[in-house]
């Protein structure tokens, strides 16, 4: 972030913002279908524990790489604790679970809306202004998700518990958009982003290890090589190169803005999802679909959106 700009006011399509962009699309676009995978042999509270130890350790390997302290103050602990918990023991213990009784692309689809609790609570809490064209475009792609999740209702077996994966869902939104928020704020830009992260992660694992010891008994691994596989590049990829490039650019776009990759990921995970789960296809998913992506696309264009 140069000297000149201003919190929330990076140009878009600038490469240091659209690549970082681009990228993390195209990794979380793909995690969507991985965790899936995650959630069979192993209860989901063990296995985010094990994503974030892993993601934890290379957060702090890449720190010493860089040769970065990993001290920070106590207000810089104090943001990685209220991190750790919203974002990575919440926020993913909802989302293990919802792909429980989701398919991956329409989980993935459903935090395509993250950029809407996001703008809101930056409202709220950062008075970043929401704009008409802005409020417009979310309200047409709330309006073509809504008929996605129809369409997911009407396919699911009797047993079928869309209801609950839904609500899961948008616990895991409220909780990730919470966890943005922090990130966006002026006393987390005064701390250093990778050790502010290791941090995070390491309490974030610990209570995922300490909610799953309660509830699902002594830790559960599964020692086939596609969930250890899976484990690695949820935690490396998935979450060490992600969520440093994905938290400057919510502090180089705003809270608002930053969550724009929700127009990419879901568009890749429901690809991926078509070929590796079978999702069927219908005239309402199709066209829920279109409308989703014409809505964020819509927000996206609005002329100062919600930074």
């Amino acid at each position: 972030m140069s000297e000149q700009e201003l919190p929330g006011q990076a140009r878009f399509w600038q490469w240091s913002v659209a690549g970082p962009f681009i990228l993390v699309a195209l990794i979380w676009g793909s995690t969507w279908l991985v965790i899936k995978d995650q959630v069979g042999s192993v209860p989901p509270s063990w296995s985010v524990t094990w994503r974030f130890i892993v993601a934890a350790i290379g957060m702090a390997v890449l720190a010493f790489v860089r040769r970065e302290s990993l001290r920070i103050d106590r207000a810089g602990l104090r943001i990685a604790a209220l991190v750790g918990l919203t974002q990575f023991a919440m926020n993913f213990q909802f989302v293990y679970r919802a792909e429980q009784h989701l398919t991956s692309g329409i989980v993935a689809v459903l935090f395509a809306l993250l950029l809407v609790p996001n703008a809101l609570l930056a409202w709220v809490w950062l008075k970043q202004p929401v704009t008409r064209g802005f409020a417009v475009g979310s309200a047409i792609a709330g309006a073509g998700i809504a008929l996605l999740l129809l369409h997911e209702y009407r396919m699911a077996p009797p047993e079928g518990k869309v209801i609950v994966g839904i609500a899961l869902t948008t616990a895991a939104l409220f909780s990730a958009s919470t966890a943005n928020v922090l990130q966006s704020s002026n006393g987390a830009r005064r701390q250093p982003m990778i050790p502010l992260l290791t941090w995070a992660m390491v309490m974030g694992a610990t209570l995922d290890g300490l909610f799953a010891w309660a509830i699902e008994g002594p830790p559960q691994f599964d020692t086939r090589p596609g969930y250890i596989l899976g484990v690695l590049y949820l935690g490396l990829i998935g979450s060490v190169v992600t969520f440093p490039l994905y938290f400057r650019l919510l502090q180089r776009l705003g809270a608002g803005r930053g969550a724009y990759n929700g127009v990419l990921v879901p568009v890749i995970a429901m690809v991926l999802s078509t070929l590796f789960e079978g999702y069927r296809w219908s005239l309402l998913a199709a066209a829920g679909s279109a409308l989703a992506m014409v809505g964020l696309v819509l927000a996206l264009k609005a002329r100062k959106p919600s930074r």
